[in-house]
C-alpha cells in the first residue's frame, strides 16, 4: 500500500510545515527580545554613567544632554522591527496541534475512510480475471467482504446475468437497490432479472419495478427494452413495437444492439399486418411501396465465406443522415435471394425510406454479425426510392472498413 501512504505522508509533512514553520520563526524573536531587553540594560547603565560624570564636573548640562540623546538613538537602532508576542500562545499551541495533526487525521480516516476498497481496486487492477467464472469468484469474496458496497453487488448482478443465473442476480439487483436507493438503471435490471428468473412469467412487482423506473427516467433503456419483450411474449405487437421504438430512438448510433431491436421491431409489425402503423390496428392495412433487390456473392467470394457468417442488406439516403433507412438481416447461405426494402424495415420510425428521394444500397458480409463492419462489401446507386424493377446487388469486394 506504498502507492497510498507515500501520497498520505507528503500531505501530513506539508500540513506540520504550515504548524511548525511559525513555532521556528517565534524563537527567532525570541532571541531578538532578548537581545532586546540586555540593550534596555546597557542603556540604563550608560545613563548612571553619564549622571555620575555630570555630578563629578566632568560633564556640562548639553554634554549630559547630548550623552543621553546619543544613548537613546543606539537603543532605538537596536530595538527597530522587533514586537514582542506571547511565548506561551506562540510557542506551546503550535507545538500540542503538530502533535494532534497526524493522530487525528489517522483516526479519522479508519473511521470514516475506504483503505479497504483501494486495496480492493489496486488488487483487481493488478490481476485482471481471465474467465467470467473467476470474476464471478472475486466478486462474490467481495460482497463477502464489503457486504455494504452496492457497486460490488450491482456488478455481481451483471455476473450472473451473464452467466443466465437470473434467480441469484435478481437478488444481488435487490441488494443494490436496498443499499443505493432506488435508481431507474437498478430497478430495471432487477425487473429484467426477476422477469427471467421466474420463466418469462409478467407480474404485478415487475410492472411496478419499470413503471417506477421509467416514470423517473423515461429513457431508461432495460426497462423499456424489457417491457417490449414481455409485450412481445404475451402478442401485444403494438406494444412491443412502442416499447421498442422508444428504445432505439435513444440509443447511440453505434450501438450493436440496435440491430437486433430493428429486426424485433420488424417481426413485431409483421406480427401486426405488413406495412400497418402499430398504433392503427384497427385502420385498413396501408399499401407501402418497397423496393426489390437480388442480392448475390461473386465465386471468388464464395469460396471464403462461411454459410452462417452473416448479411446485412440496407438502404441510406444518398445525401442525409448515415443512419440506414431500411435494413434485413440473412446469412450467407440464404445467397442469391431477392428481398424487398421498405418503411416496414426502418430502424427508427423518423427515418423512414419513403422520406428520401434517393437512396444507396449496400450489402455487407460480416463474420461477427457487426452491421457497421465487415469482410466483404457490395454497394450500388443511386437508386430512386419509388423504383419499380428489381435492383441487382452483387457483394464484389474489401470491406474498406474491414480491420
Amino acid at each position: 500500500m506504498i502507492d497510498f501512504w507515500l501520497p498520505a505522508g507528503l500531505l501530513l509533512l506539508t500540513a506540520l510545515a504550515f504548524l511548525l514553520i511559525p513555532v521556528l520563526r517565534i524563537r527567532k524573536m525570541q532571541a531578538e527580545e532578548d537581545r532586546t531587553a540586555l540593550n534596555v540594560t546597557l542603556y540604563q547603565e550608560r545613563l548612571q554613567e553619564l549622571e555620575a560624570q555630570r555630578q563629578a564636573g566632568v560633564l556640562d548640562d548639553a554634554q549630559l544632554e547630548a550623552g543621553r540623546a546619543e544613548a537613546a538613538r543606539e537603543l532605538l537602532d537596536d530595538t527597530e522591527g522587533v514586537q514582542r508576542r506571547s511565548s506561551v500562545l506562540g510557542g506551546k499551541i503550535p507545538l500540542v496541534s503538530a502533535l494532534l495533526v497526524p493522530v487525528l487525521g489517522v483516526a479519522l480516516y479508519l473511521h470514516w475512510g475506504a483503505i479497504d476498497q483501494v486495496e480492493m481496486t489496486r488488487q483487481m487492477a493488478a490481476q485482471q480475471p481471465q474467465s467470467i467464472e473467476e470474476m464471478t469468484a472475486r466478486l462474490e469474496q467481495t460482497v463477502k467482504d464489503q457486504p455494504d458496497s452496492a457497486e460490488a453487488w450491482y456488478f455481481l448482478g451483471r455476473t450472473y446475468m451473464a452467466q443466465e443465473r437470473a434467480n441469484d442476480a435478481a437478488k444481488a439487483f435487490e441488494q443494490a437497490v436496498n443499499l443505493a436507493g432506488r435508481a431507474p438503471e437498478l430497478l430495471g435490471q432487477w425487473a429484467q432479472a426477476l422477469y427471467f428468473a421466474r420463466d418469462k412469467q409478467w407480474s404485478d412487482e415487475q410492472q411496478a419495478l419499470t413503471d417506477e423506473a421509467l416514470k423517473a427516467d423515461p429513457e431508461e433503456v432495460t426497462s423499456l427494452g424489457l417491457l417490449g419483450i414481455a409485450a412481445y411474449e404475451s402478442q401485444r405487437y403494438a406494444d412491443a413495437v412502442r416499447y421498442w421504438e422508444r428504445l432505439v430512438a435513444v440509443l447511440p448510433e453505434q450501438d450493436p444492439s440496435r440491430m437486433a431491436i430493428a429486426s424485433g421491431i420488424e417481426r413485431a409489425r409483421q406480427q401486426i399486418g405488413e406495412g400497418e402503423s402499430p398504433s392503427a390496428a384497427a385502420e385498413p392495412t396501408a399499401k407501402v411501396h418497397a423496393l426489390e433487390v437480388s442480392v448475390s456473392l461473386t465465386h471468388e467470394i464464395q469460396a471464403q465465406v462461411q454459410p452462417d457468417d452473416a448479411v446485412f442488406v440496407f438502404a441510406r439516403a444518398l445525401s442525409g443522415p448515415p443512419m440506414p433507412l431500411a435494413v434485413k438481416r440473412l446469412k450467407v447461405s440464404d445467397l442469391p435471394t431477392q428481398i424487398s426494402l421498405s418503411d416496414v424495415d426502418a430502424m427508427m420510425p423518423e427515418l423512414k425510406l419513403s422520406r428520401f428521394d434517393q437512396v444507396q444500397l449496400v450489402a455487407r458480409v460480416s463474420r461477427e454479425g457487426n452491421a457497421t463492419k465487415g469482410e466483404w462489401i457490395g454497394q450500388s446507386g443511386p437508386v430512386s426510392n419509388i423504383a419499380r424493377d428489381t435492383q441487382a446487388l452483387l457483394i464484389d469486394s474489401r470491406d474498406g472498413q474491414a480491420q
